[in-house]
């Protein structure tokens, strides 16, 4: 495997941003008054990268994620997904998301789970077939088809939501604390299998995180955010190989970011209201 890393590859830094926002804002009304969830984030994502999103709870990393996928709307400024509105990438099947627990129907096996978006966007069954079996591979659960959710572990399961948000095949996979749940050592190899998954698939990833030594593992670059208002207090990159094993952990550049990470973490509690 190659060793460049991919913010530094001309594929990626040459092209149009996957995702754009320019002076994002999102205040939300209520009785006791305006909550300011979001305020002036300006973030490009590019092709192939993987950004996490970290910052303490309610500084808006899942409002963020929420935006980009159409499911909140903002209430300042512009972004967009793929070039046009998050509207508009929802309708036409932009990217796949992965919420913090699996969301899986018990009564549907994991292969027919896997293939509920498919069979909503109306494809054959034998197409069905075909990427339900090539996404189960990708994240090591070929043989486990014929299973229903109660059958298999949470990791287990959290992987067979990752297959469903890639059947349809987008160009942009959007996670929201997907292994947040999981035991440390479950969340350790899951983290190793996603780098995979990411390096097969060349699939632009943003990762919303609460740990620093997943964020550092797993990114390209990291984006800090401050307390409400949410705003993007750094964005740190992480110039790491895509072949990359967990004893990178121990090295020094690791722990340089990490601790940069951290230091962000802290300065940003000086920009709460």
């Amino acid at each position: 495997m190659t060793t460049t890393p991919p913010q530094a590859r001309p594929e990626a830094s040459g092209r149009a941003p996957v995702i754009s926002a320019r002076d994002l804002s999102l205040t939300y009304e209520t009785a006791d008054g305006p909550v300011h969830a979001l305020s002036h984030i300006d973030l490009d994502i590019r092709p192939g990268e993987f950004v996490s999103l970290i910052g303490p709870s309610g500084c808006g990393k899942t409002t963020l994620l929420r935006v980009i996928a159409d499911l909140e709307t903002a209430t300042g400024g512009e972004i967009t997904v793929n070039g046009v509105s998050p509207h508009d990438a929802r309708l036409k099947r932009s990217y796949g998301y992965v919420f913090q627990a699996p969301a899986l129907y018990p009564w549907r096996t994991i292969a027919r789970n896997v293939a509920l978006p498919l069979e909503i966007m109306g494809f054959s069954k034998a197409e069905r077939e075909e990427r339900v079996g090539r996404n189960l591979d990708l994240v090591n659960l070929k043989g486990f088809e014929r299973k229903f959710p109660w059958q298999l572990s949470g990791g287990m399961q959290q992987r067979a939501s990752i297959a469903r948000a890639l059947s349809f095949d987008p160009d942009l996979l959007l996670m929201d604390e997907p292994f947040g749940a999981l035991d440390e050592i479950v969340r350790d190899k899951l983290n190793e299998q996603l780098l995979r998954l990411w390096d097969v698939t060349g699939k632009t990833v943003v990762f919303v995180t609460h740990s620093i030594p997943e964020a550092v593992f797993l990114s390209t670059r990291i984006v800090v955010m401050s307390p409400r208002p949410g705003r993007i207090h750094d964005i740190i990159p992480c110039d790491f190989p895509r072949d990359r094993t967990l004893e990178i952990r121990e090295t020094q550049g690791f722990i340089d970011i990490a601790n940069r990470v951290r230091h962000g973490l802290r300065e940003g509690h000086s920009y709460v209201d």
